[in-house]
């Protein structure tokens, strides 16, 4: 993994993937939110890990095709 240096600290890049997940994550809640009220989902909270985590994972792809050399 590879850290970006902000002012002598140290950051993961996974760290900062994470939070642009999280607000993708967040910005597409409403639409998941539809699915939820309709009936369309058995465990919600469930669900919702899972959708994070492919944000996470969509964000994650998009660096390694953008700046992984």
């Amino acid at each position: 993994m590879s850290e970006i240096n902000l002012y002598g600290v140290y950051v993961p890049v996974l760290l900062l993937q994470a939070a642009v997940a999280y607000l993708v994550f967040s910005f597409s809640n409403r639409w998941v939110d539809r699915l939820n009220h309709q009936g369309w989902i058995l465990y919600p909270n469930i669900f919702y890990l899972c959708w994070y985590f492919v944000c996470l994972c969509a964000i994650h792809y998009l660096y390694l095709l953008c700046f992984a050399v």
